[in-house]
């Protein structure tokens, strides 16, 4: 399945929250994707409006995996400070799922 979700970065940190996802550790890349995140992005508006993509056969399972993880712990610790709105709480049980509503899909044409 495919989920979407936003959060807000503050907007005196983004530069360096562009930068720490310039180098994303290479033991927290294998650890989403050992624990089932496919085709994840992050977009960043100006004002520091996130917004994630991502799929999952099933994201609380996802999220779970990664919660269990240690490099998760570390990352999300440092992560934190970087938002606005989550109350102190870890970004990745802090954002706001988003509703699809509509996708393209592609379809087989029988004219060549």
């Amino acid at each position: 399945m495919r989920y979407c979700f936003c959060l807000q970065v503050r907007p005196d940190r983004l530069d360096e929250y562009v930068e720490r996802h310039r180098a994303v550790w290479p033991d927290m890349q294998a650890a989403l994707r050992e624990s089932g995140w496919h085709n994840y992005s992050l977009f960043l508006r100006d004002d520091g409006l996130l917004i994630g993509y991502v799929e999952a056969n099933g994201l609380e399972a996802a999220q779970q995996a990664m919660a269990a993880t240690a490099v998760n712990t570390r990352w999300q610790a440092e992560m934190t400070e970087f938002f606005t709105g989550t109350d102190g709480s870890p970004p990745d049980e802090s954002f706001l799922l988003l509703r699809e509503i509509f996708h393209l899909t592609e379809t087989s044409s029988s004219e060549d």
